[in-house]
């Protein structure tokens, strides 16, 4: 089966195309063509393309590419029913109200709400808790205050060798 699609010339980011026509199991630069039949530079979106040999082609069953198709059209080759049309979808936008072009000039930046001092403000409300919660101590808490308290009277009677200052 034979392919016409575009295959590409041209230096770095100034592409230039060639309209090809090969077998379709190539890949384009595979410089394995039947023949050329036009050009097209999609800077100045100027194609050149030799019409007999497009409609030979295409009526003895050559499939073009969608981008070929409408190069074809817009240069009044005639294209056969079978040929697949691209779609001209109309491209839209997901959210447009989100982007920044449809926003407001003017629009004012996030408000911060003013306090006013008549009414107390949220965070004032949450300090106006008791000053100490009152909460019941752990169960191993009194046998640690008692063991604190029994080495403070023996250090009173006797000074130990820990608690002597190091000069």
């Amino acid at each position: 089966m034979l392919a016409i699609r575009l295959q590409r010339l041209g230096r770095k980011k100034v592409p230039v195309y060639r309209v090809a026509v090969q077998d379709a199991r190539l890949h384009p630069s595979s410089g394995r063509v039947v023949t050329y039949i036009g050009s097209y530079d999609p800077h100045t979106k100027k194609a050149t393309l030799n019409k007999e040999k497009a409609e030979f082609y295409l009526k003895n069953g050559a499939q073009p590419t969608p981008r070929v198709v409408s190069i074809l059209k817009s240069e009044k080759v005639t294209v056969p029913k079978w040929v697949r049309q691209p779609d001209n979808k109309k491209k839209s936008t997901r959210n447009p109200e989100k982007l920044r072009k449809n926003q407001p000039k003017d629009a004012p930046k996030a408000k911060v709400p003013e306090v006013d001092e008549t009414t107390p403000a949220e965070p004032e409300a949450a300090t106006e808790q008791p000053a100490e919660p009152v909460a019941e101590p752990p169960a191993e808490a009194p046998a640690a205050e008692a063991e604190q308290e029994a080495p403070a009277t023996d250090e009173t009677a006797e000074p130990s060798e820990e608690s002597t200052p190091e000069k």
